[in-house]
């Protein structure tokens, strides 16, 4: 199986990934977690570069180009041999995340990133997609209770650019009902995990029998 978790920053995407990898180990799965961008010595340094303060000159298209580069780097060197492997495959952030930020976000044509997107991917898409739902004042809430205070590049956007990331990720889901499931992000980290494993158990019977 190949699983995505999506959301606004803080919404809790690590913290659900890491509760269905344990999930998944219990049963005996062998598990690769990987998170966007990143995941290969490639994809770290081109996390470096988009995240940095120090690149606030970045235009949109070349954040674009650079997302869909790590994420043809990860695709290739790492999720699919996993998945050829017969390993479950779990990631924080994939393809929608671009279609969410890059997108609905910073206004670039949707059909040229969906175009990127097969390209980068090569058509390896997740069996079901996590969207947790959180919006721009819960998300800066949590943000200032982090301990360390720091921004990153794409952190720092306004109000405005998080909503429209967040009615994004909706509508990428309403788009895709059999792929994505919006969950909302508000919800206690035990009751989202009961959420994300009754959707998953249910997939994972399907593959099972198939």
């Amino acid at each position: 199986m190949f699983i995505s978790f999506e959301g606004i920053d803080f919404a809790g995407k690590t913290t659900q990934l890491e509760k269905l990898r344990a999930w998944f180990e219990e049963r005996g799965e062998n598990v690769e977690t990987l998170r966007e961008p990143g995941g290969t010595a490639l994809g770290e340094r081109i996390r470096e570069l988009l995240l940095s303060a120090a690149h606030e000159d970045m235009t949109e298209s070349a954040e674009l180009f650079l997302f869909s580069a790590a994420r043809a780097q990860l695709t290739r060197a790492k999720i699919e041999p996993a998945l050829r492997d017969g390993r479950v495959v779990l990631i924080d952030r994939y393809y929608d995340s671009t279609t969410a930020y890059q997108g609905y976000g910073r206004g670039l044509p949707l059909d040229e990133i969906e175009i990127l997107n097969r390209a980068a991917t090569g058509g390896t898409n997740p069996d079901l997609t996590f969207i947790l739902d959180l919006d721009f004042d819960a998300s800066r809430r949590r943000q200032a209770e982090r301990d360390d205070g720091a921004t990153d590049r794409i952190e720092s956007a306004d109000r405005d650019f998080f909503e429209r990331v967040r009615n994004g990720y909706l509508t990428i889901a309403d788009d895709e009902p059999d792929r994505a499931r919006v969950i909302d992000a508000t919800g206690s980290i035990e009751t989202i995990h009961e959420i994300v494993v009754r959707e998953t158990e249910r997939r994972y019977a399907e593959r099972k029998n198939s």
